[in-house]
C-alpha cells in the first residue's frame, strides 16, 4: 500500500526533471542562435567599418570626394542603427547573459569607432550632414531611468525616420568600460545620463520629442 504514493512521486520527480532539462536545453540552443546571429551581424558590421576608415585613408592620398566619404559614413551608421535595434529586441526577449553583455560591449566599440570617424569626415569635409550621438547606462536597475530611456530611444528613432540620411545616428553605451569612449567623453564634461550630443558641440539632457533635437540641426 506504501509503494505505490513512492512510485507515483517518483516517477512525478523524474517527469519534472526531464521537463526541466528539456527546457533548459530549448533555452541554451536559442540563446546560441541569438548570438550567433548577433555574431554575423557584428562581422558583417566591423568589415563595413574597416572599410569606412579605408576609404578615409584614402581621400588623404587621392581626390576622393566628400560627398562619398559622407554618404558612407551615413550608410554605414544606418546599419548599425538597424542592428542596434535587433539587438535590443533579442535583450526584451529573454534574459540578458554575459554572452550577450560582451556582445553589446563590442557593438559600443564599434560605435565609438564609428563615432570617431565621423568626427574625422566633419574636420576634413565640413559640416554638409548632422549627427546625433545617443548616450545612455546599458541594463540599468533604475526603473526611472529604464523608463527615461525607452522614451528617448522611441523620440530618436521617430527623429531618424523622419530625417533619413540627413542625419548620423549613433547609440552608445557608457557604462560598457570602453577607455577609449571615455576619454573622447572627457572633452564635453557630461554630469549625468541620458544625454545627447549634437553636431558635437550641443548636449541635451531633456527630451520630450523630436523638435528638441531638430532647432539645433542645421
Amino acid at each position: 500500500m506504501f509503494d505505490n504514493p513512492k512510485r507515483a512521486f517518483l516517477e512525478a520527480f523524474l517527469l519534472a526533471m526531464v521537463v526541466f532539462i528539456i527546457g533548459l536545453m530549448i533555452g541554451v540552443s536559442f540563446e546560441s542562435s541569438r548570438l550567433n546571429t548577433i555574431n554575423e551581424y557584428y562581422a558583417l558590421s566591423e568589415i563595413s567599418l574597416m572599410d569606412s576608415i579605408a576609404l578615409n585613408r584614402i581621400s588623404d592620398l587621392k581626390n576622393v570626394s566628400c560627398n562619398e566619404s559622407i554618404n558612407y559614413d551615413i550608410q554605414f551608421a544606418d546599419k548599425i542603427y538597424n542592428e542596434a535595434q535587433i539587438l535590443e529586441k533579442y535583450e526584451d526577449s529573454g534574459k540578458i547573459t554575459d554572452s550577450i553583455n560582451a556582445a553589446h560591449k563590442r557593438y559600443d566599440l564599434l560605435r565609438t569607432i564609428l563615432w570617431i570617424n565621423v568626427m574625422k569626415t566633419r574636420e576634413k569635409c565640413g559640416s554638409d550632414f548632422n549627427e546625433v550621438i545617443y548616450l545612455y547606462n546599458y541594463n540599468t536597475n533604475d526603473l526611472t531611468e529604464k523608463a527615461q530611456q525607452i522614451v528617448w530611444s522611441r523620440i530618436l528613432f521617430d527623429l531618424k525616420q523622419k530625417s533619413g540620411e540627413k542625419i548620423v545616428l549613433i547609440p552608445i553605451a557608457v557604462n560598457n568600460n570602453i577607455i577609449s569612449l571615455k576619454s573622447l567623453l572627457a572633452g564635453f564634461k557630461i554630469d549625468r545620463y541620458p544625454a545627447v550630443i549634437i553636431n558635437d558641440k550641443d548636449v541635451l539632457y531633456n527630451l520630450t520629442s523630436a523638435t528638441d533635437i531638430e532647432k539645433y540641426l542645421r
